[in-house]
């Protein structure tokens, strides 16, 4: 009763399409066959390569003997052998597929229905399975330019990839394990750098997400009060540093802040005040970044909690007012809780963005002022600014990777936990 089913089976297994040649599915049994010659011819040139490349990441630098020719690239090679790997995956992943679309044709036949030809096949999938179809595409580009490069950069954090020992093409590059790991939190010269960014880090993410988030619900507050005139006006105005470039707010405000010929120190001196050291101290640095966040910042939670204000009830408000409620109390009771509740995940989404908010930073002040007792960092670096200048002016790649990998597990360990303990996961049928 199985015959149709199991020879398809076996025949897909032993050969991608010949269980769909023996369904009577001529077209796709020979895509699925040349899909299968293709990938194999590939594989012979290219596997066994991919496997000692990922083992060995190479065995002969370039010398002035072999200077044209004849060396080996590590990180070249360990990309051609990822880019191997992940095709591979792929590969089998068609392959299962195979076996489970003969299979199930098979079935079909076995039930006295008749399989689709290929113009029958194509029409279905367009009918029925278009969405997964027009996902495959797209699917393939993320594995192999977002996926692959974040493997990538996981491995690297493994090897001892950096500069001024370890550059190819003149040197190898190795796997060292959790060496880097251990000189980043261990190690006295890089630790200190470290805990030190992080601790910034933490602060910067904390206080200015506290800040533009609750500045804004003020704003919308009060622009929402019955009395204020010319609301649109307000808005208006407000959006204003939200609707221009953050390049072109950030370096204006750079220069604005500019301890020698900025307008603000001018106009201190002229009112006879001591110039501030906005921009080369390290403590009026962090401040002056946290004030100019909330310049940026404010409009977008403005805009957000204003929209969630339009949602609530007017009854609510009414029923407060009905057992003699404040406005204190109606702001406390009804306005704040449904204002959390909707705008909570959005809460943790800036506070995550905070962590890696390279912009405000880099534009203002470049993470300086310097700082003698870091390694390549200044005051105001955070995690993602640092690994900036580890990959791009110190050629400290392993060291980059694993300060991207700890920024990731932050970042998702804070996001997961704080999201399942919100009410707007837990009760998501709250406002229905």
């Amino acid at each position: 009763m199985d015959q149709h089913r199991n020879k398809a089976t076996i025949l897909s297994i032993l050969c991608m399409g010949l269980g769909q040649i023996y369904n009577r599915q001529f077209t796709k049994g020979l895509l699925f066959l040349a899909f299968e010659a293709v990938s194999v011819y590939y594989f012979i040139n290219n596997l066994g390569f991919a496997l000692w490349g990922i083992t060995t990441l190479g065995e002969t630098p370039r010398t002035s003997a072999n200077l044209h020719e004849g060396y080996d690239h590590s990180i070249f090679i360990l990309i051609q052998s990822l880019i191997t790997l992940i095709y591979l995956i792929v590969f089998l992943i068609a392959y299962y597929l195979n076996v489970k679309d003969a299979r199930k044709v098979g079935q079909l036949r076995e039930s006295g229905k008749k399989a689709n030809n290929f113009m029958e096949s194509i029409r279905y999938v367009l009918d029925y399975k278009f969405s997964v179809t027009l996902l495959t595409i797209p699917s393939l580009g993320i594995l192999f330019f977002t996926v692959m490069p974040i493997i990538f950069m996981i491995m690297i954090a493994f090897t001892n990839y950096s500069a001024p020992k370890h550059i190819p093409p003149a040197m190898l590059v190795d796997w060292v394990g959790f060496d880097t790991f251990k000189n980043l939190l261990a190690l006295k010269s890089w630790s200190y750098t470290f805990y030190g960014v992080l601790t910034w880090t933490i602060i910067w993410a904390v206080l200015s997400t506290v800040t533009t988030y609750f500045g804004g619900m003020l704003v919308a507050l009060l622009i929402n009060q019955k009395g204020i005139k010319l609301k649109g006006l307000w808005r208006t105005i407000l959006i204003l540093p939200y609707a221009i470039p953050q390049l072109i707010s950030l370096l204006v405000m750079r220069n604005m802040f500019n301890g020698q010929f900025g307008p603000i120190n001018q106009y201190l001196r002229y009112f006879g005040l001591d110039a501030i050291p906005w921009l080369t101290e390290p403590m009026w640095a962090r401040v002056t970044v946290i004030l100019v966040n909330m310049w940026v910042g404010i409009p977008v939670s403005m805009l957000l909690i204003m929209g969630v204000l339009t949602t609530i009830p007017k009854d609510m408000y009414e029923a407060a007012e009905v057992d003699g409620a404040t406005g204190y109390q109606k702001f406390k009771i009804v306005t704040l809780p449904m204002i959390l509740f909707t705008t909570a995940p959005t809460l943790i989404t800036q506070f995550a963005g905070n962590i890696n908010n390279f912009n405000t930073i880099f534009l203002l002040t470049n993470g300086d002022p310097v700082n003698g007792k870091y390694q390549t960092a200044g005051s105001t670096d955070l995690l993602v600014t640092w690994l900036y200048k580890l990959t791009l002016q110190s050629n400290r790649y392993n060291m980059a990777s694993a300060i991207g990998i700890i920024i990731f597990l932050i970042i998702a360990s804070f996001s997961i936990y704080n999201y399942r303990r919100t009410k707007s996961f837990k009760e998501e049928d709250m406002i229905q």
